[in-house]
């Protein structure tokens, strides 16, 4: 929301001996006439400290960018971060020596930025790849051919300008031996510690444990079989019986393989019937209310229209303490409000069977939930400024990353300690909900049965990918309905998706569409009329309803935008 407008080795294998003396024969007769064939060279990794366990050695950063971290990695114990400033988009490189004329393999594993990686030198044609970003390790990955004289290259990496840092690690340039031979490879990895079981559902348990040094990945075990692999330190396993408990184990793997299991642990999936309880209708609007003046209608909370089913007060503020917040009422901004009005405001709204829930994060956010302490020190927190100011629950609007593992714990113990009436909402970017392995996604996935809506923003987002696999651009009845069908599909039920979009052209840099686009969206994927070019194969009349930025922006533009959806979300079936 915003406030401002292991490589691989081959070899041939060699005929048998027929007999001392044939052998000496046939070795000679081939050595005079030229025929004497020597066994095809392993190929492999020419890379010079590829994971960066020797900090920058072999490598060249510009402007001093780049620097070595110990979390997170994705192989070893380090990687690189660099950092993009100004006109310097972080460039690392390294001069790899090869062979002439030979194909090579350039990979790296990266997270963070906007991330490249390329090769230039190769005497043939230079190539590049590319990642738009990720809250996750992404493997990137070419190939090249070297030219007849070429004898060394150079493989880079970099971010983009303007944009967030970047982290690469286990880089890998794979084929004939350039001269400098390969670097020792990896050791079997340590089994993994701190297996536990998270959410739930009748047919699937979500499980996370601590990572492990020199592991590329892990597999999962259900009762001592395979049920499935996973790179990160989380995974779902799908597939379960209601009410059944199950043992689970998991182990480490990388290239040099497999690690004994872990100590296994028990979880019991959940009865048929069980779901979240809340107070929030079958079609629900949800508004943001802004604690600041950014040039849109100030509003007390007692002026947000009864159009609007959950209020999201924004934004929680971040502490000293990561992953704890607190909140701090702008009573100079907002023209006097008073904490005590603003108190007595959400008891009011309550009252008229409206939800009043604290946003978490925003444009501006940096609160970060990424370890075992974090996560109980934002149950804690968020669970005190409910307490304390009656709020009903809380809203995850987390834009500059998000940790599926611990926001999971944090979320879970919040829900222990709130009960069955917390109201959880969701608005991640479309970026963060393109794919069911996405943070954002995954953690939605894992909170289900405790989840109430997922209202992504369907704006500042440009083109996206739909369900279908076609492109969508924004501003469209298709960009809304499309994306929406990922979600749906996806493993969230429909009473848990809904549309959020901003409330008038100056609510959002862009992606701005009318309240009749936002109407023909809901009844194209709830009764399947008034669809554009993307029609979905099925229809979902139990979809929770839709999002607005903000109520302020709502005011500012007269409330066209809750007098004309508002209804419209109630009519639905």
């Amino acid at each position: 929301m915003e406030r401002s407008a292991g490589s691989s080795r081959r070899r041939r294998r060699s005929r048998p001996v027929l007999g001392g003396t044939m052998a000496v024969v046939a070795a000679a007769a081939l050595t005079v006439t030229g025929l004497v064939s020597t066994a095809q060279a392993a190929d492999v990794n020419n890379a010079r400290n590829a994971g960066f366990e020797s900090g920058l050695a072999n490598w060249t950063c510009a402007g001093n960018s780049g620097a070595i971290v110990s979390s997170p990695v994705h192989g070893g114990t380090s990687a690189l971060k660099a950092t993009p400033a100004g006109q310097d988009n972080a460039k690392c490189s390294q001069a790899v020596k090869v062979k002439p004329n030979s194909t090579y393999t350039l990979s790296s594993w990266v997270q963070g930025g906007y991330a490249y990686l390329g090769v230039s030198g190769t005497g043939t044609t230079d190539v590049s790849t590319w990642s738009p970003g990720s809250t996750t390790w992404t493997k990137l990955s070419t190939s090249f051919k070297t030219g007849a004289n070429t004898t060394s290259v150079t493989v880079y990496t970099h971010g983009w300008y303007g944009q967030a840092a970047y982290l690469a690690d286990d880089f890998e340039v794979t084929g004939p031996d350039g001269g400098g031979g390969e670097e020792p490879g990896p050791v079997i990895p340590g089994a993994p510690a701190g297996l536990t079981a998270g959410a739930t559902t009748t047919s699937s348990v979500s499980l996370s444990w601590n990572a492990v040094s020199g592991a590329t990945g892990y597999t999962v075990y259900r009762d001592g079989v395979q049920a499935t692999t996973s790179t990160g330190t989380s995974a779902t396993v799908t597939g379960l019986t209601a009410d059944t408990a199950y043992q689970f184990s998991v182990s480490a793997t990388n290239a040099a393989g497999e690690s004994v299991k872990s100590a296994a642990i028990s979880a019991r999936t959940a009865k048929n019937g069980t779901g979240p309880v809340t107070s929030v209708p079958k079609h629900a609007v949800t508004g943001y209310w802004q604690n600041f003046n950014n040039g849109a209608t100030v509003q007390k909370l007692s002026d947000v229209p009864a159009d609007y089913d959950i209020i999201a007060v924004s934004f929680a503020d971040a502490t000293a303490t990561q992953g704890a917040v607190t909140f701090n009422l702008d009573t100079a901004g907002l023209n006097g409000y008073t904490d005590a009005q603003f108190r007595s405001d959400i008891k009011a709204k309550q009252a008229a069977g409206k939800n009043v829930i604290i946003s978490i994060g925003g444009e501006l956010g940096t609160v970060r939930v990424d370890n075992d302490a974090s996560a109980t020190a934002f149950a804690n927190s968020v669970y005190a400024l409910m307490q304390d100011y009656g709020f009903n629950g809380v809203d995850i609007d987390l834009e500059n990353g998000l940790n599926a593992t611990y926001m999971t714990k944090a979320l879970r113990q919040l829900s222990a300690k709130a009960g069955p009436g917390l109201v959880l909402t969701m608005a991640p970017q479309t970026i963060d909900m393109q794919s069911t392995s996405g943070e954002y996604f995954k953690t939605a996935l894992n909170v289900k049965d405790i989840l109430t809506v997922v209202n992504m923003q369907y704006y500042n987002s440009g083109s996206m990918l739909g369900c279908d696999g076609k492109v969508y651009s924004q501003g469209s009845v298709d960009f809304l309905t499309a994306l929406a069908c990922i979600q749906l599909e996806g493993g969230l039920d429909p009473s848990q998706v809904g549309i959020g979009v901003p409330a008038s052209t100056r609510g959002a840099g862009s992606g701005y569409v009318s309240p009749s686009i936002v109407n023909a969206a809901l009844d194209c994927l709830a009764k399947g009329t008034s669809c554009g070019s993307f029609k979905p194969s099925k229809t979902y009349p139990s979809l929770r309803g839709a999002m607005t930025w903000s109520t302020n922006w709502d005011a500012t533009a007269g409330f066209a935008w809750s007098k004309a959806v508002g209804p419209h979300v109630r009519s639905l079936p």
